[in-house]
């Protein structure tokens, strides 16, 4: 940084700290609601994508992995039939009914997986075990949800659809974007809950053979079974994403809430760094005088720009990262990557740069003989 960059901003320190204020309040605008975005992305589809299943295999109509409907049980076999399968599961994930000790009901999502193949069952347990749920009647949490379902205690019974389900586990970072949280069970007891009939699933999940061919293997199952709809993990996470994130508007609203960080950091910093150029004319004017070129002022004005987003940038991170830890206890998740967090630094010296364009301009026509003048 050339020194006259340095004092331009330290001159007038009011205005260096509007521009930094206006800086900060752009990036974590930007950094928040970019994390939420990111956030509703991860727990969007967090039950698809930590399933481990290669395809899933749906009734027809299917919108996303929480709408799914009721087919017959015995499709599983002839699933089973098919080249490439190597398993082949009964899946169930609906929305019920969970009772709080005082008598409220808070929605729920249950998960019913064979507990075998372990297929769509929760991928980390912080407390009990999944072999709990070959007991009559248990469920597993995340304990994020604990409080918001009113469990104290493992071992602890509430109601699902009005019949009893007693808590034997906690898993952990299996958040929901519905805010309806998960509960695990075997899937035979997760019939019960749904009140599915005994020949009834919501999804065969499958496991490949070794070496398979996920998109051939998936053809063949459409044309043996021409009455189901056949998704591999990547589309079955992109379905539910896309419906969630993008058809809800949720993701455009936060996407458009970083836009408009972006735009009023741009018009903060652009008043003031216009402001201290106009300050300053006679000065630039006598630069120009003594022989200074435009690219020695561009760089001059650069420099500044490049200086005011560091110095905004150093604080909002920090500032993002107090808000990203605060959200960890609440029920919207905010993510904020390292490669993000990176990007807002290059995003920060973007938007003070391109605030100083009019600067630049105004700068480098600087007629020099304004020096000489009353």
């Amino acid at each position: 940084m050339t020194v006259l960059a340095v004092k331009n901003l330290l001159h007038d320190k009011v205005r260096l700290v509007v521009t930094l204020t206006g800086i900060i309040f752009a990036l974590v605008l930007i950094a928040v609601q970019l994390g939420l975005f990111l956030g509703f992305l991860e727990t969007s589809s967090n039950i698809v994508e930590r399933s481990g299943v290669d395809l899933w295999v749906t009734a027809p109509g299917l919108p996303h992995v929480n709408g799914g409907s009721a087919q017959p049980e015995r499709r599983r076999y002839k699933v089973l039939e098919v080249p490439g399968v190597a398993k082949a599961e009964p899946y169930v994930l609906g929305f019920g009914n969970w009772k709080l000790p005082s008598g409220a009901k808070e929605s729920v999502q249950v998960v019913g997986y064979d507990l075998e193949s372990g297929m769509g069952g929760p991928a980390e347990l912080v407390a009990g075990s999944g072999d709990a749920l070959r007991e009559d009647d248990s469920v597993i949490i995340d304990e994020h949800y604990r409080k918001k379902l009113g469990v104290t205690a493992l071992g602890q019974t509430a109601e699902i659809n009005d019949m009893r389900a007693r808590v034997v586990g906690y898993t952990r970072g299996m958040l929901s974007f519905t805010t309806a949280p998960y509960v695990f069970t075997s899937f035979k007891h997760s019939q019960r809950y749904m009140k599915l009939d005994r020949d009834q699933t919501i999804f065969v999940v499958v496991k490949l053979a070794a070496g398979a061919e996920t998109r051939a293997v998936k053809r063949a199952l459409k044309a043996a079974l021409p009455d189901s709809e056949v998704f591999t993990n990547q589309e079955m996470a992109w379905k539910t994403k896309s419906y969630w994130v993008f058809s809800t508007g949720a993701g455009i609203t936060t996407l458009m809430g970083a836009a408009l960080g972006l735009l009023v950091g741009i018009v903060v910093v652009a008043q003031t760094i216009y402001a201290a150029t106009m300050d300053h004319l006679r000065e630039f004017g006598t630069l120009k005088a003594i022989g200074a070129t435009n690219r020695y002022l561009y760089r001059v004005i650069v420099e500044q720009a490049v200086l005011s987003a560091t110095l905004g940038y150093s604080v909002a991170v920090v500032v993002a990262m107090l808000v990203v830890n605060a959200a960890r206890n609440g029920d919207a998740l905010i993510l904020l990557p390292p490669r993000v967090a990176a990007g807002l630094f290059g995003l920060a010296v973007l938007m003070c740069i391109s605030a100083s364009a009019i600067s630049i301009r105004k700068a480098t026509r600087i007629d020099p003989a304004i020096v000489f003048r009353a």
